[in-house]
């Protein structure tokens, strides 16, 4: 099997699983940040998923898998630049992108889901 570019095939470990819903480009008014930029919204989505982490007592090196919804597969780029400023490059997390016809609402480009093992 060829490396993966950017993710890990198989990421192994234990502890507590934190599982953190798909989080958008909204900011702590429920506005959208960064109508029509990728990169603007991929920022803004791991910033909201840093705090639910934190709240679940995780951080980006608990992270063992990513789900990427995007409404256009070419955004993936920006979205690995986000990400890529939040967690270890050379241990990646496993991670699954899907195309997408819509979000929850117009204007989202991007949505995020993160799974995270803890240890106890």
């Amino acid at each position: 099997m060829a490396a993966g570019q950017g993710y890990s095939h198989v990421v192994t470990g234990r502890g507590r699983l934190v599982v953190v819903s798909g989080q958008v480009a909204q900011d702590s008014r429920g506005e959208l940040v960064g109508p029509g930029d990728a990169g603007a919204q991929a920022r803004q989505v791991f910033e909201n998923l840093g705090r639910c982490l934190a709240a679940a007592g995780a951080g980006f090196g608990d992270v063992v898998k990513f789900g990427f919804y995007l409404l256009d597969v070419a955004d993936l780029p920006a979205v690995r630049v986000a990400r890529d400023a939040v967690i270890d490059t050379a241990k990646p997390p496993a991670s699954t992108a899907v195309q997408v016809a819509a979000l929850f609402a117009p204007g989202y480009l991007i949505e995020v889901e993160a799974w995270a093992l803890v240890d106890d």
